[in-house]
């Protein structure tokens, strides 16, 4: 009996949070593009420097990591090398996506601001 109770208040809880979740992500899509367009204009040139201390920390951290992988190599570890070489590519891909995103949000801002002097 109590774990039926258990269960019922679990599903009307998940019920009653998941449609409040759903209404709540609805909402503001419509009217707040133009905003956010502004505040993410606002913060770009705090993102960029954020964006370049990672970068510098990674530009250092890479040849670290390939000599790590080709000393595994030479010792006949593999499986670490194999590690190694796929946290690199993980982490090259990852810089590249945030590049990207950087570029776009680059070109939104300068074409909002063009367009609006």
């Amino acid at each position: 009996m109590f774990r039926t109770v258990i269960a019922g208040a679990a599903v009307a809880g998940a019920l009653t949070f998941g449609a409040a979740g759903i209404a709540g992500a609805s909402t503001p899509a419509g009217g707040s593009t133009g905003t956010s367009s502004t505040a993410l204009c606002a913060k770009l040139p705090a993102i960029q420097a954020k964006v370049q201390k990672v970068e510098a920390k990674v530009s250092t951290w890479v040849p670290k990591a390939e000599a790590r992988e080709a000393k595994a190599k030479a010792a006949g570890h593999t499986k670490r090398a194999d590690a190694i070489a796929n946290r690199l590519t993980r982490v090259q891909n990852r810089e590249t996506k945030v590049n990207a995103r950087l570029a776009k949000a680059q070109a939104a801002c300068s074409a909002s601001g063009t367009s609006s002097n």
